[in-house]
């Protein structure tokens, strides 16, 4: 569900406060190069915003400190999905229930040139035979701080503790 949140830091924030203090929050969400070459297709078609825009990782991980999140922990990898034909990509996208969210995506309906030059971009992706669909999964594990006073003083380091010893 992170992937449809406009503010994130009020999910995590949210999150925090009904886990238990000690208890470790895991998540996965979808990062920004999720269905890149969808993007690009349509960027190429029409110049409209198609495709929804995801979160950076590392973006999602700021979002997990400035909520006080203990020892948060991201990573990522590129899951890629191959295709005959695009519009079975594109029956898929729409079982799932992916539909576009973004504020700069077209009003109406899609027409039959436009649909034509998106797909006639999307084929410069065609490798032996198939069509990528690639997607930037982004996972994520953070603590619930087991007391709430030491997460917020353990998230502040003195200026005196980064001196080398000897040079004050």
């Amino acid at each position: 569900m992170l992937q449809w949140c406009i503010d994130l830091e009020t999910a995590f924030t949210e999150l925090r406060r009904v886990l238990a203090p000690g208890g470790l929050l895991m998540f996965t969400t979808f990062g920004p190069d999720t269905l890149m070459e969808l993007r690009s297709s349509w960027e190429a078609a029409d110049g409209f915003s198609h495709v929804n825009s995801f979160i950076d990782m590392h973006d999602v991980g700021d979002s997990l400190l400035s909520t006080r999140w203990a020892e948060p922990v991201m990573d990522s990898e590129r899951i890629t999905v191959t295709y005959r034909e695009l519009r079975t990509l594109m029956q898929d996208l729409k079982q799932i229930g992916a539909h576009n969210v973004t504020l700069g995506r077209p009003g109406g309906l899609t027409g039959r040139q436009r649909m034509q030059r998106m797909t006639e971009a999307y084929e410069q992706y065609r490798t032996d035979g198939v069509l990528p669909a690639s997607y930037e999964v982004v996972y994520g594990h953070a603590w619930s701080p087991q007391d709430e006073q030491a997460s917020v003083a353990g998230s502040e380091v003195p200026l005196a503790s980064l001196q080398r010893p000897g040079h004050e």
